[in-house]
């Protein structure tokens, strides 16, 4: 996995205006209308608001040019290691049907723990669950001790085979002003129904909220994305920010759940965000993609999953 250097202020903001270019061509073409839609409020999706060490009130933005730029790693995520880092964990399996801690540690490549951490989207680690299904997706906030253990607690996880992934930005040394991602696999015992993949579609329904997905991105190649939330068929306008951004779009690949994150470029501007929402897509690989939306409204998340063809 390649990690990289978050980009300078100056080059975020040209990036951010040629974004807005696109987006502002995008949106006019798209409106609110999409394709088929899909109830997204499938078995396993879990979201946590669960508080977490952060950085004081104003400091995530300060180490951002705009909104949730930089909140994440590039590279597929599919390794332990990457820029002499690596992520460890006494735990192979977990237990399927009850809460169980899932405890790691991040070393470096002076082979010690790692104890600093720069905040990413007002969190200084990120903690993803899939499963091989792309089923059961969870996006936690672990807490970390003081000797730099990590301790996530997803929600029951059901049988089967899944990967749980740390994004993560050292605070010092060699990887300080980069955004990694690592993973590794994790076993539930039991017997495992494997579901199948949604088929592609434009939009999905999550709590009375329906989302539509617009834009073409294609494998390897910057593309922006536009999302639009709607109500009973009406504009969402009051959405509240969540990790600093009014949207967090995570994306994971079929077939080897290789990990994406989505860059959110809208600004905040307290609560009244919506209805369209816009990304900065960077998908390495064709094929289908299973997207998550999370967004909160009246201080609620909400999780919204669908599937994205990628050509």
């Amino acid at each position: 996995m390649t990690a990289s250097t978050r980009p300078t202020p100056r080059n975020r903001a040209r990036a951010a205006a040629g974004l807005a270019t696109a987006l502002a061509f995008t949106l006019a073409a798209c409106g609110s209308s999409g394709g088929s839609s899909h109830d997204s409020s499938m078995p396993g999706t879990h979201h946590d608001g669960t508080p977490s060490a952060t950085a004081p009130a104003g400091h995530g933005a300060s180490m951002r040019g705009m909104p949730g730029m930089g909140g994440a790693a590039t590279g597929d995520g599919l390794a332990d290691s990457a820029d002499g880092y690596r992520l460890t964990s006494p735990h192979a399996t977990l237990p399927a049907g009850r809460t169980a801690p899932y405890r790691f540690t991040i070393t470096g490549p002076d082979g010690k723990v790692v104890t600093r951490f720069a905040p990413e989207q007002t969190k200084r680690m990120h903690f993803y669950a899939i499963r091989s299904d792309l089923t059961g997706f969870q996006h936690l906030h672990p807490t970390m001790a003081a000797d730099g253990t990590w301790t996530a607690e997803p929600a029951a996880l059901t049988p089967g085979s899944w990967r749980v992934f740390a994004s993560f930005a050292p605070g010092g040394g060699s990887g300080e002003g980069k955004d990694l991602v690592l993973s590794r696999t994790l076993t539930v015992p039991g017997e495992a129904t494997t579901a199948a993949l949604p088929p592609a579609a434009q939009s999905a329904r999550v709590d009375g909220y329906t989302v539509t997905v617009s834009g073409e991105p294609m494998a390897g190649m910057a593309h922006p994305l536009a999302v639009r939330v709607t109500k009973d068929g009406e504009p969402v306008t009051d959405l509240q920010p969540y990790l600093d951004t009014y949207a967090h779009l995570t994306a994971f690949h079929r077939g080897d759940a290789a990990f994406a994150h989505l860059h959110p470029t809208t600004p905040v501007r307290g609560d009244h965000g919506g209805p369209e929402l816009s990304f900065h897509a960077e998908l390495p690989t064709a094929g289908d993609w299973r997207l998550f939306l999370q967004f909160r409204t009246g201080g609620r998340l909400h999780t919204a999953a669908l599937t994205l063809r990628v050509g």
